[in-house]
Parts: structure tokens; sequence; C-alpha cells
């Protein structure tokens, strides 16, 4: 049985990585120096609400990776760890939440809403710290470093949790989504 379990666990994020993928096609907005908004890091959300933590994480690490070897922009090894696996593998940090979501029905959304933006959280930090390192030198004459690595990133970063939050909100009055089988 727990075999099974393992096999779908595995199919899952295995599935939640190609719709990764797929999704990240059609972006809404893309960024000049990498960054896009779009609707590619649901499936990452719905993994970790289904199945925590280690799950989230996994996915999110696993769709870094792939997301690094499908056209990556790389400037510097440690800036290429710092905006693919490590981003993509913190956005998982959503299934913190996965037992409060799972266990309560009057603070669901609540949870839902705490583990997305926890995730995107986490993420932006990542994308910080690389702009800060590798990409200042693109921040316009007179502007700090930090001043331009925040507005940047958090110019994709945020509309990107809103809808990323809007359409799991959505998905969450589906019946079941959410839940193991």
């Amino acid at each position: 049985m727990k075999e099974k379990i393992e096999l779908r666990l595995m199919t899952e994020i295995g599935l939640a990585v190609a719709l990764v993928v797929i999704l990240d096609l059609f972006k809404l907005w893309r960024a000049p120096q990498g960054g896009s908004v779009t609707l590619a890091l649901v499936p990452l959300i719905v993994v970790a609400f289904r199945h925590g933590l280690p799950a989230g994480i996994m996915a999110g690490g696993i769709a870094g990776i792939v997301k690094l070897f499908l056209g990556p922009y790389i400037v510097h090894p440690l800036q290429a760890i710092l905006d693919y696996p490590l981003a993509f593998l913190l956005v998982g940090l959503a299934g913190l939440f996965y037992s409060g979501f799972q266990k309560t029905q009057n603070k669901k959304y609540f949870y839902l809403a705490a583990g997305v933006f926890l995730g995107f959280f986490a993420r932006f930090i990542s994308h910080f710290i690389s702009g800060l390192v590798f990409f200042g030198h693109y921040a316009p004459e007179g502007t700090p470093v930090v001043v331009y690595s925040l507005t940047y990133n958090l110019s994709f970063i945020i509309p990107e949790a809103l809808l990323t939050f809007v359409v799991v909100l959505a998905l969450s009055y589906k019946r079941g989504i959410f839940q193991r089988r």
C-alpha cells in the first residue's frame, strides 16, 4: 500500500513539474532581466497543500532544476542556484500550512493565503539576494542597488503571488482538489 501512495505522489509531482513548464510558456508580463507573471506556480502550491512540506519542497526544487535546463538567464553559477532551484524550492514552504489547511474548515482560507504568501515571500528573498549580488549594475544611476533589487523583484512577485492566490482560492472551492485520495 505504501508503494502505491509513493507512486501516486511521485506521479503528482511529475505532473506538477510538467504543468509548471507548460504554464510558464504563457507569460502575462515579462521583466527585462528575467522574472515574469504567469500561473506556473499554481501546481506547486496545489502539491504543497495536498501533501505537505516535503512534497512541496521536492516539487519546487525539481521544477527549478527543470527550468534551469530550459532556457535560463545565467550570469554566475551561484545566481543560477538562487534564481532557479532555490527560488522554486522555497515556494514549497507553502506546505508548512498543510495540516492547518487540511484540519480546519473555518480558517481554511487563512491557511491558504498564509501558505501562498510565505512561499512567494521566500522566493522573493532568493531573487532579491541574487539581484543585490549579481544584477546591481542594471540599477539606474543614482538608484541604490537595494532599492533596485527590491522594486525589480517585487514588480513581478507581487502580481504573480496575487494571481496564484486567486486561482488557488478558486480551485479550493472545487470539492476534493486539495484532498489526498
